[in-house]
């Protein structure tokens, strides 16, 4: 069962969350430069009928990106144990699940925000982001002390 934040909860872990989010974002933005490098030097490799294979580059290039992936999903991996759900590394966007009137929702979060002043169902998304209000406030739990 995945943990339930109470708002407080959840904008306590903001600090930590932020930290590995602009983490994520740069090892995302360096996978896919890598990737890319890779799948150039493979598509030219491939046009010039594999004559000009510089081994070594090639190694390092492949070594390099998978480096970078392994610590991007490390990263991710963190992220998710503190119980928040990863949504968009594009935009930094980190969802908490919360119980509403005793159905899951989630509490929305994008880096940059200075708080958490979003929910919206789990269907949703993004786009069907509501202002947290005092009726939300009132009515939202996290998970009950065992």
């Amino acid at each position: 069962m995945p943990k339930r934040f109470t708002i407080g909860e959840a904008e306590s872990l903001l600090p930590r969350i932020s930290e590995f989010l602009r983490e994520a974002i740069i090892l995302k933005t360096g996978y896919q430069e890598a990737e890319q490098a890779f799948a150039t030097m493979t598509r030219r490799i491939t046009s010039m009928g594999g004559m000009a294979l510089d081994r070594r580059r090639a190694a390092q290039m492949r070594l390099n990106r998978d480096r970078t992936a392994q610590s991007l999903k490390k990263t991710i991996e963190i992220l998710e144990e503190t119980g928040c759900v990863v949504k968009d590394l594009d935009i930094g966007l980190v969802d908490f699940p919360t119980l509403f009137r005793g159905r899951e929702v989630y509490l929305c979060w994008k880096l940059g925000e200075p708080a958490i002043a979003f929910w919206h169902e789990t269907s949703e998304g993004f786009a069907g982001r509501r202002s947290i209000d005092p009726e939300f406030l009132s009515e939202h739990q996290g998970d009950t002390p065992s």
